[in-house]
């Protein structure tokens, strides 16, 4: 067995590194920018007015002489001792240097001064100069493998920037394996089980924006896997829940090799989904996940969410992580890493239930996995622990378990 960094290093290696796609600034919301990008246009193009007030020249009393807003324009030149009624975002008239804010002038007629203990503003105050932003030519953003989002729309769009390169979203095949699944959950007879895996493993990946292909599970036959296999060869990543175990129905590992796949890891030293593959054909990378829905859990958190990462041009794959303490004891762990699933009370970790793991209610419960180490002591309560936080429906968020 292979440690889990082992495991993931190798499964984000295989994973490839994603295409590339032109698309619209909005559409690139969710998306890895590809390409760094300069700015076309200085922003502000011109000097502008941070308040509302007085574009001033020289000392006062001054006399006002007109008005400019955003989007008119003052056509003339002030002289010393003139000014202009101007609004926020507004161009500095030429001539002006500094901004009275109306709440520190007195406006009598067509004379404003200052208000009584008032100061004169220093030159350049409540003034935007121009390009203080960014200037035509400025690097404005990095390809970072960071996410576009609302901020960088803004910013890209102020640029002059249109049309980005993003890395295309990663298409991910899910494959459940097992002649006892059924998709019609409601014709669910007592010898069969409803097919959870597929639409569990889609819902941990929606938070990457990856395309999701999935199907009808598929029977514990070679030949049926490896007809399944072929139909999604045109995928980033083929992920398989079920069948990777060592029983005498568990063909996955053998269909993957008629198929031409090469394995490159089988087994992680990990509790619970030590039946985990790591495999590739050609430029698609294969993962091979256990079929008991709280291992599937698991590893599609631990390996899938990284690997999809990569595909998606992001830099940062791998989970984050925090250092929480403990609310309760836990027991001692043996040769195996172990993820209790647990959830955060006021600050501190407890385990969610029962740690089968086929217990969905208590997986449903949990909002961190709870990572310890392989011959872990027991676990007092208030020792630190690493916990990673899970996105499980409406029961979780980073800054809550942080205690936010």
């Amino acid at each position: 067995m292979l440690s889990l960094e082992a495991v993931q290093q190798l499964a984000i290696a295989l994973a490839p590194s994603g295409r590339v796609e032109r698309r619209s600034v909005s559409d690139a919301v969710g998306l890895v920018l590809a390409e760094n990008l300069y700015a076309k246009r200085t922003q502000p193009a011109a000097d502008l007015s941070a308040m509302d007030g007085y574009a001033l020249a020289g000392d006062g009393p001054w006399q006002s002489v007109g008005e400019s807003r955003a989007g008119a324009l003052f056509a003339g030149t002030l002289q010393p001792g003139q000014c202009t009624r101007i609004s926020t975002g507004a161009h500095m008239p030429q001539g002006s240097d500094r901004v009275l804010i109306q709440e520190n002038a007195i406006v009598e007629e067509e004379t404003v001064r200052l208000s009584n203990g008032e100061v004169m503003p220093e030159i350049g105050q409540h003034v935007r100069k121009r390009g203080f932003d960014f200037a035509d030519g400025d690097m404005v953003l990095a390809s970072s493998g960071e996410v576009v989002g609302a901020a960088q729309v803004a910013l890209m769009l102020a640029a002059g920037i249109a049309q980005v390169d993003v890395h295309s979203p990663a298409r991910v095949a899910i494959l459940e394996c097992g002649d006892e699944l059924v998709s019609d959950v409601s014709q669910c007879g007592p010898h069969q089980i409803p097919a959870t895996n597929g639409a569990m493993i889609e819902a941990i990946l929606a938070q990457t924006g990856c395309k999701v292909i999935r199907s009808h599970p598929v029977q514990d036959d070679r030949d049926a896997l490896v007809a399944a296999f072929e139909a999604h060869a045109d995928t980033d990543l083929l992920m398989i829940s079920g069948g990777a175990s060592v029983g005498d129905h568990d063909h996955v590992r053998a269909a993957l090799g008629d198929w031409g796949a090469a394995l490159h890891a089988y087994k992680a030293a990990i509790k619970p989904g030590k039946p985990v593959m790591v495999g590739k054909r050609g430029e698609l990378a294969v993962l091979g996940l256990p079929g008991n829905p709280v291992s599937s859990f698991v590893t599609a958190f631990l390996f899938a969410l990284p690997m999809v990462r990569k595909v998606m041009g992001l830099h940062a794959v791998e989970n984050m992580a925090l250092q929480l303490p403990l609310r309760e004891a836990l027991p001692a762990t043996s040769s195996r890493r172990e993820f209790l699933r647990g959830r955060v009370v006021d600050g501190k970790v407890v385990r969610a239930g029962s740690q089968d793991s086929s217990a969905l209610h208590a997986l449903a419960n949990a909002n961190c996995l709870i990572d310890r180490p392989a011959q872990s002591a027991v676990g007092e309560a208030g020792d630190m622990v690493t916990v990673y936080p899970l996105q499980n429906g409406g029961i979780a968020g980073i800054s809550r378990l942080a205690g936010a």
